[in-house]
């Protein structure tokens, strides 16, 4: 099993930036696929981005490419959402997560973090 927890939200205005961090314990993060998704209010959990374990490759949707990049730090087991140009439209909850198959459903993914609030002001 692996245990994961997200911080780094917060309150900022629109046009601003975070970075939220995803720490994993109990097992290696770079032996699972990594996703990222957010529930905003009154939304299902949506699918935000995600990089896999074998080639490190990243997807985005489009609402958010050009603003936000996932990394992994593996030296740290951490994975990482730097979010540039907020919108107030990102505002939600964000939930990193972790799996063995790659994908963009949440299905796909085992483990998951308890979330972090982010919200955008305008």
């Amino acid at each position: 099993q692996v245990q994961l927890v997200e911080s780094g939200g917060g309150l900022v205005q629109a046009g601003g930036s975070l970075r939220l961090s995803c720490a994993a314990s109990g097992r290696t993060l770079s032996n699972y696929n990594l996703g990222w998704f957010r529930r905003a209010p009154g939304k299902e959990r949506e699918f935000v981005a995600r990089i896999s374990r074998s080639s490190g490759s990243s997807y985005y949707i489009d609402s958010v490419k050009g603003r936000f990049t996932i990394s992994r730090d593996n030296a740290n087991n951490t994975a990482y959402l730097q979010m540039n140009s907020l919108k107030p439209e990102d505002t939600a909850v964000y939930y990193c997560a972790t799996g063995v198959v790659i994908g963009s459903l949440p299905d796909y993914y085992i483990y998951w973090g308890q979330g972090t609030q982010v919200t955008v002001s305008s």
